[in-house]
């Protein structure tokens, strides 16, 4: 996890195209400045950064599924529980589960869990549109490179049928 550049995710654990389910690893690094603040002597990871990296699980399932053809963009985070505390060393693990895909718009279910705990979840709703930019397009996918996400199509190196049968890919 890069906190000071908003980069959340740290691996692709699992993928299931067919069910429309993604899991990712999110390391709370052991020290960053927000840290210093967030609170003297008892670091905690800020609750809305929980809600940031279930959004961003959820944008990269997306992303996954539009074949990285059109972004996502954050439209809301619903039904939001923070149910305890996460600190410096933590490895949240959240499952993100698409729940409805259209008219420019995606509903999803995102939890994380830290060593099997819920820790968090949220409904999150998701906009999606072309990207406005290609160098938007060429970051996310290099983002998604290094995150051991499986690209499909838009790297060219899709197994046949991936897409279409919805295989599960271990990562």
């Amino acid at each position: 996890m890069r906190l000071e550049y908003f980069q959340m995710i740290d691996k692709v654990l699992e993928l299931d195209l067919e069910a429309r389910t993604l899991r990712t690893a999110n390391i709370v690094p052991d020290e960053s400045p927000i840290f210093e603040g967030h609170f003297p002597g008892h670091p905690l990871l800020p609750g809305v950064l929980l809600f940031e990296i279930m959004a961003q699980s959820c944008g990269m399932l997306l992303l996954r599924l539009h074949n990285y053809d059109r972004m996502a963009f954050l439209a809301s985070v619903d039904k939001g529980k923070l149910r305890t505390f996460v600190t410096p060393g933590q490895i949240i693990e959240v499952f993100a589960r698409m729940e409805h895909d259209g008219s420019g718009y995606a509903r999803l279910k995102a939890e994380g869990r830290v060593e099997g705990k819920l820790v968090c979840n949220a409904d999150i709703t998701l906009k999606t549109m072309p990207f406005p930019a290609p160098e938007l397009r060429g970051y996310l996918l290099s983002t998604a490179e290094r995150i051991a996400m499986p690209m499909g199509d838009a790297a060219g190196n899709e197994a046949a049928g991936e897409a279409r049968s919805g295989n599960l890919t271990h990562v």
